[in-house]
């Protein structure tokens, strides 16, 4: 047996020194040509054959594989149980930990148990339940944790700090930017994070975010989990390789393995209100109220949009609205910019309902709706002060019922009156989609605008200009904030 191990060896050394040798190949010669081969004394011996194999590209099977070292692989641990040791009156674990910039691991040790001693007085062997609790605390501790270690010691990027970095991109890219990332944060904050914020961004995948799927499921729409899962692909493809510009941990994500629900349209809670019910609000209400329930009826507009409405808004003699501002999502402030490109816009308005807004806007300065302190509202505010009350006392309230339901009965009103495509888009602040609606300029037909506007209405049953004329008293409001501004 030895005497195999000394020819594998020597055979191996042969292998890893062939490519230094530099004497010429030994000549083979031929006696005959039929059918084998006869060598003479000449013939190459086995590591000069091992060599001219290597010589032409072919690798011998007995060449060693030599690993790196200094290398640190958590492949290549077997992993740590601990080592219980009596420490005074304590039995004690001891392992082994990996800290941030420092090549050494530190050692560990933290009290398991109290000593058990026998008649004699001295110390028992640690018993199975000792061990037991040992091994716990050292998996508690993250030792054997292959995110922790690739954390730590290769300094992974995690989800966590890869989404803050997202966030920041985002918002000051130069290709479609997002202004207001308070809903992703949100989403972020309360259900996404919490999750798999701590797990190494390669560790992001199918299965990690499957659970996450699993806890949304039981509490949010289908529609709302979907998007979720979209902010999580985003963020792991944010990750860009600096000289490719690819990502670094390209993903195929697949909805089935993940198990995500199916969006149902019918299933979604899309509550809009009826005409009757447009009706019943605007001439229960009065003063700021009312104004406010028949601009978002008859405009379509969003609340965020009607709420940041300055009297200088309003041209044409009061028939067009120009929308170029909101109020913040979650802040008491009018930020210039609005949810989309499309929807910096003008919305035009017939007739009737133009007077009923030169009435209420005469005299007004700066916002139109403003709490005493000049601040603007918040529109979780109003709804809870005013819509939700007169909506639960119609008992026609439901979840997901909120101004936004103002806006699918402008839609559907104008999609009933056949109302031009391209004006109905352009009113609402929908992003054009075929190349018909790229091509549409309704910018620049005011005078088509309005002639549609005054041929389509608006369905329900707008006050006296006397009552729009009537000041208004507006509520309290809780925190008084001066106006900002945000550039």
């Amino acid at each position: 047996m030895s005497s195999k191990r000394t020819e594998f060896d020597a055979l191996a050394a042969e292998s890893q020194n062939v490519c230094l040798r530099t004497t010429p190949l030994p000549e083979y010669s031929v006696s005959q040509p039929s059918p084998g081969l006869a060598i003479t004394s000449s013939s190459p011996t086995l590591s000069e054959s091992l060599r001219t194999d290597a010589e032409h590209g072919i690798l011998p099977d007995a060449q060693l594989k030599l690993r790196r070292k200094g290398q640190k692989s958590m492949s290549r641990r077997s992993g740590q149980n601990g080592t219980v040791v009596i420490a005074g009156k304590w039995y004690r674990v001891r392992w082994r930990m990996d800290v941030e910039s420092q090549e050494e691991r530190i050692n560990m040790n933290e009290k398991v148990a109290p000593v058990v001693f026998d008649k004699s007085g001295n110390p028992k062997p640690p018993s199975i339940d000792v061990l037991r609790k040992a091994r716990e605390i050292v998996e508690k501790s993250g030792a054997n944790s292959e995110d922790r270690f690739n954390r730590v010691v290769l300094g992974e990027t995690t989800f966590r700090d890869q989404a803050k970095t997202y966030l920041r991109w985002v918002q000051t890219r130069d290709r479609e930017p997002i202004k207001d990332t308070s809903s992703i944060e949100a989403a972020l904050n309360k259900w996404i994070l919490p999750e798999i914020g701590d797990v190494p961004l390669g560790n992001v995948h199918n299965i990690t975010v499957k659970p996450l799927v699993d806890k949304m499921k039981r509490s949010l729409s289908a529609r709302t989990v979907n998007k979720y899962v979209e902010y999580v692909e985003q963020i792991v493809a944010s990750l860009k390789d600096g000289r490719t510009g690819e990502p670094i941990h390209p993903r195929k994500w697949d909805t089935s393995v993940m198990d995500l629900p199916v969006v149902n349209p019918k299933r979604q809670r899309r509550p809009a209100l009826r005409l009757d019910a447009i009706n019943t609000l605007v001439l229960n209400s009065e003063g700021n109220e009312q104004a406010l329930y028949v601009l978002l009826a008859a405009t379509g507009m969003r609340i965020s949009e009607v709420l940041a409405l300055e009297a200088k808004h309003f041209v044409n003699d009061g028939r067009t609205i120009q929308v170029c501002q909101q109020v913040d999502r979650d802040r008491p402030r009018i930020v210039p910019y609005v949810k989309t490109d499309a929807g910096f816009r003008e919305v035009d308005l017939c007739t009737v309902v133009g007077e009923y807004l030169r009435a209420f806007t005469s005299g007004k300065d700066g916002l139109l709706f403003q709490t005493r302190n000049g601040t603007p509202y918040l529109h979780n505010n109003l709804e809870q002060r005013w819509l939700t009350p007169r909506v639960q006392a119609m008992q026609i309230d439901e979840k997901g019922m909120g101004f936004h339901a103002f806006r699918r009965f402008r839609k559907t009103w104008l999609r009933g009156e056949r109302c031009q495509e391209d004006i109905n888009n352009f009113w609402m602040g929908h992003q054009p989609e075929t190349m018909s609606e790229l091509y549409s300029r309704m910018e620049f037909e005011l005078d088509r605008r309005l002639e549609e506007a005054e041929k389509i209405g608006v369905g329900f049953t707008v006050p006296s200009v006397e009552i729009a004329s009537i000041a208004p008293s507006a509520p309290r409001n809780g925190q008084e904030l001066e106006l900002e501004l945000v550039g």
